[in-house]
């Protein structure tokens, strides 16, 4: 999908759904990651994932469209388009639109996870960051820590 193929569909969401014109500009911003979509309030243009149309496909990329053009024509007849706004929810259940998106799948990162262990007392401690043997001790007994061989992978 190309960028005149995701401005005319915005375009033809708003005339469908919501009976008003989308007047500004709609992207794909590969940058994004942890979200659907976004309306920039400054620009008013809409800026939509383009990995979670490549997970989910048009259908659910619809849905993060009706629920920016929820903001985005909130927002311009002076409403509340804030996600807590009661103007924002009730526009949200009149046009079918999600609340939130679902989540990218293999979007989360594997994170390592490093486990300590004290000599004196064999308490065991586990931490995303590394920590420098040298200078810390255990909290429990002061003694000395030792990094275990395997780490964890969450």
């Amino acid at each position: 999908m190309h960028e005149i193929d995701i401005q005319r569909l915005v375009e033809e969401v708003s005339i469908k759904k919501f009976a008003r014109p989308f007047l500004h500009k709609a992207i794909f911003n590969k940058r994004l990651r942890t979200t659907g979509g976004r309306y920039i309030l400054s620009t008013h243009n809409i800026e939509l994932n383009y990995h979670y149309y490549v997970a989910y496909g048009e259908k659910e990329l619809i849905a993060v469209i009706k629920h920016e053009l929820c903001h985005y024509h909130l927002h311009l007849m002076g409403k509340g388009y804030q996600h807590r706004d009661r103007d924002f929810r009730e526009l949200l259940n009149k046009v079918d639109a999600p609340r939130f998106c679902k989540r990218i799948p293999d979007e989360r990162k594997e994170k390592k996870q490093y486990i300590y262990i004290c000599l004196s007392c064999g308490f065991q401690y586990i931490r995303r960051r590394r920590i420098n043997t040298n200078r810390y001790v255990c909290g429990k007994c002061k003694g000395r820590l030792k990094e275990m061989e395997k780490h964890l992978d969450s």
